[in-house]
């Protein structure tokens, strides 16, 4: 792929150029869990809305408000293009052929919309959110993220030169080829590329890819970008994320004990729908280690886990460790790691887990948008930031996350502390998040 970024960033002269231009643009795992929110809970309605950890940041200084809301009303008008469905209809995903029902494909491409939102500055940052049936509500998450990064990284490159955004992206590629470059040595180690959320910019990401794909081969088991995987016939990865267990947990209501079995109930209803490699448990939603002393056998029979939140040589070990107390072999389980990662991680916990479990890494910001050192004046404002989406009400209640990691906890304080004694889990050291 001969993209030319330096002259299109500075040719960047038209009146609107489309950040987001397929429904298809977003995480694989957002598609999979439409489809069971739209089987289970079709009639629930939500509240969700993006928050900037990366507080020093002032994203409404650097990006304007109208200009957002006409990227966001142009995602508001896509559908879903007919080969587009096709694709999804046809298409074997995790080894499984017709992993969308047709009615829900049909769905789709008829009636799926996506919910109003409100879009505000409050004391420098961005204020959006979105509102409406859970459904409308839920796929907003990755095309705002991916909107509001780009944006920045325009407003970034708009203060350039064209020289300097030469040098610019020169830096980004010979950073990325060292990157690959280490990666070559270790032919064993398996990456799905995760950057979609938080990525530099669209083509930026489909360039990467394009790069991992023809230097890594095997190593690279795919995209979770769909448009991506669609667009050059690779696998589509992703399986679910923290949104379900928080929206469960938040429909039980006062009860303790049916708030504490959520966290089951919500795998329950996934096995429903999906088996194999979809089969990927996220226990840190509520704390790990609680989740996983309280887990029904049956859950041991899953395929793997995700560790997102916490140590993951820590998490790693945990699991092995309880695979083991369970009776199950964990050198035929999955351990995928997802939090932060960069090529020196990625390969220290391929040789401390290889060949004690299948240990693959979901790479993700630090690949799509690692841009650290690569400014010609030495300047931070290309650096990522911790930028995420998450609900805050179901059904008017409060959606509360604990997670392994209390920076990354949200809820009302006192839900926060309901949900503690309730799960029994407690607050780690907190660990500063990157992104």
């Amino acid at each position: 792929m001969n993209v030319n970024f330096a002259e299109r960033a500075h040719n960047h002269n038209w009146k609107l150029d489309p950040i987001v231009r397929s429904l298809l643009d977003t995480d694989f795992y957002k598609l999979l869990m439409l489809q069971f929110i739209w089987k289970n809970f079709p009639a629930v309605h939500t509240t969700s809305e993006v928050v900037n950890r990366t507080v020093r940041v002032k994203l409404a200084q650097e990006i304007k408000l109208d200009a957002l809301v006409e990227q966001m009303e142009y995602v508001r008008g896509l559908k879903f293009r007919k080969s587009e469905l096709i694709w999804l209809a046809g298409n074997t995903f995790y080894g499984t052929r017709q992993i969308f029902e047709p009615q829900f494909l049909s769905w789709l491409e008829t009636d799926f919309r996506l919910s109003e939102y409100e879009v505000a500055e409050c004391e420098g940052q961005l204020a959006i959110r979105f509102s409406g049936l859970w459904t409308d509500v839920t796929m907003w998450e990755i095309y705002a993220l991916a909107l509001v990064s780009e944006m920045r990284t325009r407003a970034a490159l708009a203060r350039m030169t064209e020289m300097e955004l030469d040098v610019l992206y020169a830096r980004a590629k010979t950073k990325l080829w060292d990157k690959i470059e280490r990666l070559r040595a270790y032919p064993d180690v398996r990456i799905s590329e995760f950057g979609t959320r938080r990525r530099h910019s669209f083509l930026w990401q489909e360039y990467v890819v394009q790069a991992m794909r023809s230097s890594l081969g095997a190593s690279l088991s795919g995209s979770s970008n769909t448009f991506l995987a669609y667009k050059h016939d690779m696998e589509a990865m992703g399986t679910n994320a923290h949104e379900l267990p928080m929206a469960m947990a938040a429909l039980a209501g006062e009860d303790d004990e049916a708030l504490f079995r959520s966290q089951y109930e919500v795998l329950e209803l996934w096995q429903n729908s999906y088996g194999g490699e979809l089969l990927i448990m996220l226990p840190d939603t509520f704390g790990t280690t609680q989740f996983l002393e309280g887990a029904p056998d049956w859950v041991a029979d899953w395929t793997g886990q995700r560790v997102d939140s916490k140590d993951p040589l820590v998490a790693g070990d945990e699991y092995i460790r309880w695979l083991l107390s369970r009776g199950r072999d964990p050198r035929r389980k999955r351990l995928i790691a997802s939090d932060g990662l960069d090529m020196e991680e990625i390969i220290r916990l391929q040789k401390y887990f290889h060949g004690r479990i299948r240990f693959s890494a979901g790479w993700g910001t630090l690949l799509t948008n690692d841009f650290r050192g690569c400014h010609p004046r030495g300047e931070d404002d290309l650096e990522p930031i911790s930028l995420v989406c998450k609900l805050v009400t179901v059904q008017g209640r409060p959606a509360v996350k604990l997670s392994d990691n209390p920076r990354k906890s949200t809820g009302p304080a006192e839900e926060i502390e309901r949900y503690r004694r309730v799960f029994g889990s407690v607050p780690a050291e907190a660990v500063e998040v990157l992104v």
